[in-house]
Order: C-alpha cells, then sequence, then structure tokens
C-alpha cells in the first residue's frame, strides 16, 4: 500500500469516526431514545377468553406479532395471561415465548402478578412471597428486568383497613417491608428488580408509595408508576415526586382513574419523565371506561393511544 493510499485509508476513517460522534451528539442533544412497550393488560379480556377456551380471543403469542405488526418496542407479558397462572409456566412455553419475541425484535420490558401485603394473616402474606418468588425465575427465564407487585388487598370488595382489622398503618406497612424485603432477595439472586406498583387504597400518593420503597432499603426495589392511580388532586406532583426513582412504568389514557373523562396531558407526562432522567421502558396501559359497556376494542383504542404517546415523545425530545 502507497502512502498516500495510506493516507487516504486514515483519512476515511477519521471522517467516518467524526459523522459517528456527530451524530451521536445529535442524538444526545435530544435526549433518550424512549422504548415504547404494551402492557398486556390492554388485551385482558381477550387473552383471557383464549385461555379459558371461552370462545375467539388472543393468545400471548399473537399478542407478540400484533405488538410487532403495531410497531411497539416492547411488550409486557403479564403473568396472569400465562395459561397455567397462578401456577408458573412450562419452561418450553417461556422459551418459546422469548424466542418468538426475540424474533420479532420485541423486548420483554416486565411482567407482573397478583399478592395482598397487606393482610393481617400470615399465611396469606407468606403465600403471596412464595408467589413472588417463583415468578422472579419466571421473569428472568423471560429476561424481564422487573416483576411488578402490589402493597394493596387487590380485593374490590376489602379495603387494607378491613384485611387487618384494628391495626394502624404503620403496622401494616411493616408487613409489607417484611415480606417486601425477601421478595428482594430472591430478585437480587436472579437479577430482577422488584417493582411496587400505586395502585389500590393503601399507597395513593408519592408519598406513601416512596415511604414504603424507602424502608425496603434495597436496590433491587423500586416504584413502577401508574399514571392513572395516583389519588390527589394533582397526579402531576405525585408522577414528578416518584419518577426520578421510577424502575418502570404505566402509561394510561386518564391521570385521574379509568372512569374519568379527563384524558392524560402526555406532552406534559413525557415532560416530566425527560427532567426525571428516566431512560427505560415505557409501557402503555389502556383500559375499559366502564367494565366493557363503553365497547372497549383494544385493537382501535391501543394503536389510538401510541401514536399520541409517540407524538409526545417526538415534541418533547
Amino acid at each position: 500500500m502507497t502512502v498516500a493510499a495510506a493516507a487516504g485509508l486514515a483519512h476515511g476513517a477519521a471522517a467516518a469516526t467524526q459523522e459517528s460522534t456527530d451524530a451521536a451528539a445529535a442524538a444526545n442533544a435530544e435526549g433518550p431514545c424512549y422504548k415504547v412497550s404494551l402492557n398486556a393488560y390492554s388485551f385482558s379480556k381477550l387473552l383471557n377468553d383464549f385461555n379459558k377456551q371461552r370462545g375467539g380471543g388472543i393468545s400471548l403469542m399473537a399478542l407478540l406479532e400484533w405488538c410487532a405488526k403495531n410497531g411497539f418496542d416492547g411488550i409486557d407479558p403479564t403473568g396472569y395471561f400465562f395459561p397455567t397462572y397462578p401456577d408458573v409456566p412450562p419452561d418450553e412455553f417461556v422459551n418459546n415465548l422469548k424466542r418468538k419475541a426475540f424474533g420479532l425484535g420485541l423486548g420483554i420490558s416486565g411482567t407482573g402478578v397478583r399478592n395482598n401485603f397487606t393482610t393481617a394473616d400470615k399465611a396469606e402474606r407468606d403465600a403471596s412471597v412464595k408467589h413472588i418468588k417463583e415468578w422472579v425465575e419466571v421473569a428472568a427465564r423471560l429476561g424481564a428486568p422487573v416483576i411488578r407487585v402490589f402493597a394493596d388487598t387487590q380485593m374490590k370488595t376489602a379495603t387494607w383497613q378491613q384485611v387487618a382489622p384494628g391495626l394502624k398503618r404503620d403496622d401494616v406497612q411493616k408487613y409489607i417491608v417484611e415480606a417486601l424485603n425477601e421478595c428482594t432477595e430472591q430478585g437480587k439472586k436472579c437479577g430482577v428488580i422488584i417493582g411496587v406498583q400505586n395502585h389500590g387504597d393503601f399507597l395513593q400518593t408519592a408519598d406513601e408509595l416512596m415511604a414504603l420503597v424507602d424502608a425496603v432499603k434495597s436496590p433491587w426495589c423500586g416504584p413502577i408508576v401508574d399514571t392513572g392511580y395516583f389519588k390527589t388532586p394533582d397526579p402531576y406532583k405525585d408522577i414528578a415526586q416518584v419518577a426520578p426513582h421510577a424502575v418502570n412504568w404505566q402509561i394510561k389514557e386518564r391521570p385521574f382513574g379509568q372512569e374519568s373523562d379527563i384524558p392524560t396531558d402526555l406532552v406534559k407526562l413525557m415532560k416530566i419523565i425527560r427532567a426525571s432522567g428516566y431512560r427505560g421502558y415505557l409501557p402503555i396501559e389502556t383500559l375499559s371506561k366502564n367494565k366493557g359497556a363503553d365497547g372497549y376494542d383494544p385493537f382501535t383504542v391501543v394503536p389510538a393511544f401510541v401514536k399520541r404517546f409517540r407524538e409526545a415523545i417526538q415534541q418533547t425530545a
């Protein structure tokens, strides 16, 4: 090779490097490239119809294909919709789901289970801990970085005061912290973060959510920000308070609950998310407004909502 040719190659390499550096700088100037995920609960009825053989419905595998066709970056395959739930699925099912998601270019942004940590019944709390530990292992096999758990009864007919009669809030929080500490040990072992969602009657404010998470004192436990379940006059204020600590999200259509007529200001929400420094997946979840009486159809509602959300991401870049 001549000196001139070598110099030309060196110049070309330097130019390519500079071009790459300039592109990276431009991307950084716009902020993180957020990945949008679908929380499978958006298709709750259809997934349950399929699993319970009620006719029609959609399987988790088919939902993966739908997500890929509709431009999602990832999916949160909630544990409830695995055919064997509450029992853990066979390794073959988990492996096939993971392989299919990979082939479709979808990441697994998280998963979730049901549990009750507010009850005064220790046997029931212990059963919930065991359940979460088992599904932490499933999450690890899936490659899910976060598993979503609750700090509430998740019972429509009972509050935490009713399942823990005569106990003060501090007493119940000690129960929850004790249970979460056991779960986080399993999470640490398997490389899965325990995400606590503000959903229910025990965690209604940012202060309550952060007080609980802070009491656990583990980097393997953090808040999942449910944007539709802060029961306060200004949910955006609570969202902004928790956002810097978020390990995952549930981006919902309405900040004052699914029955509300007030839509989420997605631009305002994205400004909060960007200011917080969060860089992970942003899962969306749409819900029936009146438990199906509104003719809720996820095949039309989800694409419309994700379109609005992506526009808000672009507008705030």
